[in-house]
């Protein structure tokens, strides 16, 4: 009799990081397959962004309609506010962050627009975490934040200059809130050690964000004219599947049993996985900067990834601290 009960059983912590990792870099093609989207078709951000979040939706409905279905005992069902809360805003969060990210790279350009978002990202992340599920970081901790940051910013930044405009800024802080709050949602879910069910949360989450996506990108234009239909499907395609549907899976499911900072400075991967995608397939030329920006990221994230492994070796060792405490002092 098959064990239905097993993928909804708790993530361990090494696992978890791992697929945020591959999240990370599948995340990082998007920006190239959203660039060769609006080569061929006239197609906006906005529609891109709804179409992705659609076609997440069509794959993880079908992804639930197929698999093995796993008991749900009445006893232990959550009560209808402690499911719905959660799911709507995070919804709202996700459409905030892909909207006014988008927003931000049109009025004052990709570079800045990107730097600003992933890097106010950690530190809003990290001081949520820290109000509100009383995380700590430590010294250690607080240093590969730096360190990622600075990658960060030389990697966007090292090679051009950039024009900054206030507004544009004023987006990329709106849309580093929505993933912080997607964030720390997550995390707050996987707090209490209960199964989380990825699967249906990405299919809800990518349901409810494409309703209020649906206006602005009708506004915007919806029909994808373009003069090569068949690229185009399989670009979207691909959006679909891979930075999409897998990536969110794999990050929900990771994000649900690693600490809130640790997991925004892991999904800094994204920006070496879109310099890597663009040197390789786009054709861009790998700068002095990008190397020393990339070196700074990974060194940072394996650096919060042994981290995390210690203190999750440390809550499971018998003779430690009790679990309790050792929550408190995350």
């Amino acid at each position: 009799m098959p064990n239905h009960t097993s993928a909804l059983s708790p993530l361990p912590t090494g696992k978890g990081l791992f697929f945020l990792m591959v999240a990370g870099a599948a995340w990082g093609t998007a920006g190239a397959a959203g660039s060769l989207v609006f080569r061929i078709s006239e197609l906006g951000p906005l529609g891109l962004s709804f179409y992705r979040q659609l076609g997440g939706t069509a794959l993880m409905l079908l992804l639930l309609a197929f698999r093995p279905r796993p008991p749900r005992p009445a006893a232990v069902r959550p009560a209808p506010r402690r499911v719905w809360v959660p799911r709507i805003v995070m919804a709202l969060s996700m459409a905030l962050f892909q909207s006014a990210y988008f927003g931000a790279v049109g009025s004052t350009g990709l570079a800045v627009g990107t730097v600003v978002t992933l890097g106010a990202g950690p530190v809003l992340i990290a001081l949520g975490g820290r109000l509100f599920l009383g995380e700590r970081m430590g010294a250690g901790g607080l240093a590969a934040v730096a360190g990622a940051l600075a990658g960060l910013a030389v990697l966007v930044l090292g090679g051009s200059a950039a024009t900054v405009r206030p507004a544009g800024v004023a987006l990329a802080v709106v849309s580093a809130s929505g993933y912080a709050a997607t964030t720390l949602l997550t995390r707050w879910a996987g707090r209490g050690g209960e199964a989380q069910d990825t699967v249906r949360t990405t299919a809800w989450t990518f349901g409810l964000g494409a309703v209020p996506l649906l206006p602005l990108a009708a506004a915007e234009g919806l029909l994808p004219h373009t003069a090569e239909p068949a690229r185009l499907a399989l670009i979207l395609a691909y959006v679909a599947v891979v930075p999409t549907a897998l990536a969110y899976v794999l990050y929900f499911a990771g994000a649900a049993v690693v600490r809130a900072a640790t997991v925004s400075v892991i999904m800094l991967i994204e920006p070496v996985s879109a310099a890597i995608v663009a040197v390789t397939l786009l054709g861009e030329h790998l700068t002095a900067a990008t190397v020393a920006g990339t070196v700074l990221l990974l060194a940072a994230v394996v650096g919060l990834t042994a981290a995390e492994t210690r203190a999750a070796t440390a809550r499971r060792t018998p003779a430690g601290p009790s679990p309790a405490l050792l929550t408190c002092r995350e």
